[in-house]
C-alpha cells in the first residue's frame, strides 16, 4: 500500500491518471508501458457521491452504536449507489490491444523476434475447439473403449477457461487464486459446482497443500477448452450412470485422445480441408513482420506442428494480401516439430527437411538457410549455429509452460499471447462491471468496519440483520461480476474477491510482456522502453476502478468525520493500476 504522507480535507483538484483519446487508460509511448499523469477537477457527480460531512466517526463507539453507525453508512451507501455510474465516467479504462509487462523491456534491444504458430501467429475460430472435442471423444469410444453413451455430449463453450486445475485423485476441476486457495464457486466434479461445505469435506480447508499439489495438472493452453470440457463430461456421464471409475484414469485417457488427435494429424488435415471455417484470416499480423523486418529485425518461427499444416495456414491466411510472395521469406530460421519444451532441455540433433520428397535428410545441420525448413533440435544447437545472444532474444507464445517457461529460464525475453485477455479487458471497462465492482468494494469496507468495531461474540439482531444484508449485497455484486465473464468459473485472470487467479501467478512468472495478439507491437515504437509501473503488484492490467472509488468513498468520509482544517490545502490523489491510492499534499 503506498503510503499516506499526510490526510488532509479533501477540495477540488484532484491528479488522475492521463486518459488516451480513445478513452482507455493510456500507458506510454503509442500505448506503452509506463504511467502518464495529468490534472483535472473533481466531477461534482463524484464529490457528491462520496461526501457527507454530518456523518460521525465509528471509531471509540461501544457496539451497540458502532452497529448503528455502520448501518447508517450502509444506507447511505445503498442511497448513493444509483449515482456511481455518473461518477465511473470521469474513470480511467485500460487498453484492450495494449502490451502489459511484468519485467522492464527495451525493445531497442531486442533483434531477434521468435513465434510460436499456433494460437500466436494463426488466429482460430471457436469452431476449433468444438473439432477437436469431436474427435477425441470419438477415440475414446471407438479405440479406448468408452462406452457409446459418451458419444451424446456436445462442446459447451460457455462452461471451461483457461487456466484450471485437475485434481486426478478426487475427479474435481479446480480454479486457484494467486496463493493456491481452491475458488469457493470454482470446484466442479463432472459438471456440478460443489458447495463451499462439500469442498471442506474433500480437502479439508480450501488451501491446497504440497501433498495435493502433486495430484493436481494444469490445464494452461489454448486447446485446454475442449479437454476441460470433455473431461467434465466424461466424468459426468460415469456419475450419472452410476458406473465405477478412477479419476486419474479419466484424465490420462482423455489427454491420450486429445494428443493422438494433435499426432496423428487429424485435427491439422480437418483443419486444412474447411480454412474457412477454422483458421481467421488477419493481414495485420503480416504487417507487424514486415514492420520488423524493415527496422532490421531477424525473424524465426519454431512450433511443434509439422510443417504442411503451418504452410497450409499460412498460404490461406495471407493470400489476400502476399501476393506471389512466399512466407517463408520473413523467417531467417523454420523449425517444424521442435517437440517443446524438451526442445530447451534436450540436446536432440536438429534434421533438414525436404519438402518435395516429405523427409528428413541425413546430413548434419551446422548452418540455418531461409529456403530450408528444419525438424527437431534443441535449444543448445540453435544458439551455437546462430550465435544469437539470450537477451537479445524475445520469443512468442500461448503456452505458459511448453512455449515461455523454457526461454525464460535460458535467458531470453518472453511474451505471452492471451487471446481472452481483449475480451476480459473490454468487460472490465464495462460501466455495468465497474459499477457492481465499486459495489462490492463499498461493501466489503463496510464488513471490514463491522467486524473490527463489533466483538465477534456479540450477537444482537441489529448486528445480525446488518451483516446479512452486507454479505448479501456483496454476494450479489460478486455473481453479477463473475457472470459477465463465464457462469462456471468467472475470468480468467481473477477471482469472484478480485485477487490474481493461478493463471496470472503463472503469467507473471514466465512472461516478460503480455498481451492479446503479437500485432498490438505495431502500436509501439520499435526503439519503445516497456516499464513495470513501480506501483503494480501483480498484473498490471488490473486498473480496479472500484476500489479507487471506495477508497475515495472511505477516505472522503473519514476526513470530513476528522475535521482536520477548517480551510484545507488542495490535495492530489493518484489512481495507480493496481487500485493503490496515493494522498499528497
Amino acid at each position: 500500500m503506498a503510503s499516506v504522507r499526510k490526510l488532509v480535507p479533501l477540495r477540488s483538484s484532484l491528479l488522475f491518471t492521463k486518459f488516451c483519446a480513445s478513452g482507455y487508460h493510456q500507458q506510454g509511448v503509442r500505448g506503452g508501458c509506463y504511467s502518464q499523469v495529468a490534472s483535472i477537477s473533481t466531477d461534482q457527480s463524484l464529490e457528491k457521491l462520496l461526501v457527507d460531512e454530518n456523518l460521525p466517526n465509528v471509531s471509540g463507539l461501544d457496539s451497540n452504536d458502532g452497529v448503528a453507525k455502520i448501518r447508517e453508512k450502509f444506507d447511505l451507501a445503498k442511497q448513493r449507489f444509483l449515482k456511481i455510474p455518473d461518477a465511473l465516467e470521469k474513470m480511467p479504462k485500460m487498453n484492450p490491444k495494449g502490451i502489459y509487462v511484468n519485467k522492464n523491456l527495451r525493445l531497442d534491444s531486442i533483434q531477434v523476434y521468435g513465434f510460436d504458430y499456433d494460437y500466436t501467429l494463426a488466429h482460430y475460430s471457436p469452431s476449433l475447439q468444438n473439432l477437436i472435442y469431436d474427435m477425441a471423444k470419438q477415440h475414446l469410444v471407438n479405440e479406448l473403449k468408452y462406452p457409446d453413451g459418451c458419444l451424446a455430449s456436445k462442446y459447451d463453450q460457455s462452461f471451461p477457461i483457461r487456466g484450471l486445475y485437475y485434481d486426478k485423485l478426487k475427479g474435481c476441476l479446480l480454479k486457484l487464486d494467486f496463493f493456491g486457495s481452491i475458488e469457493p464457486d470454482g470446484c466442479y466434479f463432472g459438471r456440478r459446482k460443489l458447495s463451499r461445505k462439500e469442498i471442506e469435506e474433500l480437502y479439508g480447508t480450501r488451501h491446497i497443500g504440497r501433498d495435493q499439489a502433486r495430484e493436481l495438472v494444469g490445464l494452461m493452453d489454448f486447446f485446454c477448452f475442449s479437454e476441460v470440457c470433455l473431461i467434465a463430461d466424461i466424468v459426468q456421464f460415469f456419475v450419472d450412470a452410476k458406473l465405477e471409475f478412477d479419476a486419474s484414469y479419466v484424465y490420462q485417457d482423455v489427454r491420450r485422445a486429445i494428443q493422438h488427435v494433435h499426432r496423428s494429424g487429424l485435427v491439422h488435415r480437418g483443419i486444412l480441408s474447411d480454412p474457412q471455417k477454422y483458421l481467421v484470416k488477419n493481414d495485420q499480423f503480416l504487417s507487424f513482420l514486415k514492420m520488423l523486418k524493415e527496422n532490421g529485425k531477424k525473424l524465426f518461427l519454431m512450433t511443434n506442428s509439422p510443417y504442411y499444416f503451418v504452410d497450409g495456414g499460412m498460404r490461406y491466411m495471407l493470400e489476400d494480401t502476399l501476393g506471389g510472395d512466399s512466407w517463408r521469406e520473413l523467417f531467417e530460421v523454420v523449425i517444424a516439430k521442435a517437440n517443446k519444451p524438451d526442445f530447451y532441455t534436450s540436446e536432440h540433433p536438429f534434421r533438414c527437411y525436404d519438402v518435395e520428397k516429405d523427409n528428413l535428410a541425413f546430413s548434419k545441420v551446422d548452418s540455418f538457410h531461409p529456403d530450408k525448413i528444419y525438424y527437431h533440435g534443441c535449444l543448445k544447437t540453435f544458439l551455437q549455429i546462430t550465435k544469437w545472444n539470450g537477451p537479445e532474444v524475445i520469443y512468442f507464445g500461448d503456452h505458459l509452460f511448453s512455449d515461455l517457461r523454457g526461454p525464460s529460464k535460458a535467458g531470453w525475453r518472453t511474451a505471452a499471447i492471451i487471446h481472452e485477455l481483449e475480451h476480459e479487458i473490454k468487460i472490465q471497462n464495462e460501466d455495468s462491471y465497474r459499477f457492481a465492482q465499486a459495489k462490492f468494494h463499498i461493501i466489503q469496507e463496510l464488513l471490514g468496519k463491522l467486524h473490527s468495531t463489533v466483538s465477534t461474540s456479540y450477537t444482537c439482531d441489529a448486528f445480525k440483520s446488518l451483516l446479512d444484508e452486507l454479505n448479501e449485497e456483496r454476494q450479489n455484486a460478486r455473481r453479477t461480476m463473475r457472470n459477465m465473464f463465464n457462469e462456471s468459473f468467472g475470468a480468467t485472470f481473477l477471482t469472484d474477491t478480485g485477487q490474481e487467479s493461478a493463471f496470472a501467478y503463472h503469467i507473471h512468472q514466465y512472461a516478460d510482456v503480455y498481451t492479446s495478439k503479437p500485432e498490438n507491437f505495431m502500436f509501439y515504437q520499435p526503439e519503445a522502453w516497456l516499464h513495470v509501473p513501480y506501483d503494480v503488484k501483480i498484473m498490471p492490467h488490473h486498473l480496479k476502478v472500484c476500489s479507487n472509488l471506495c477508497s475515495l468513498y472511505l477516505i472522503y468520509m473519514f476526513l470530513f468525520f476528522e475535521r482536520q482544517l477548517a480551510h484545507p490545502p488542495i490535495y492530489y490523489i493518484r489512481l495507480t493500476q493496481t487500485h493503490q491510492l496515493h494522498i499528497y499534499v
